[in-house]
């Protein structure tokens, strides 16, 4: 699927309702915005219980930490 929007005057941008079917997204949802390259990738903020049990098996030692970092 292709779609395209175009920036406001005011900085806003109406996200195409196909694109908003597809995905499911609501108003008022929050989104985040990731800056790569030349572009954004924007992606909605999970509510904390679609989180639940995401790292569930994960181990708990042999992970790198930030003070592990060169």
């Amino acid at each position: 699927m292709t779609a395209t929007a175009t920036l406001s005057s005011k900085f806003q941008i109406s996200i195409p309702k196909a694109v908003r079917e597809e995905q499911r997204w609501e108003a008022g949802q929050e989104f985040v915005f990731i800056p790569k390259g030349k572009g954004v990738l924007v992606m909605p903020v999970p509510e904390l219980q679609q989180l639940a049990g995401i790292a569930k098996g994960a181990r708990k030692d042999g992970y790198r930490d930030r003070k592990d970092r060169y």
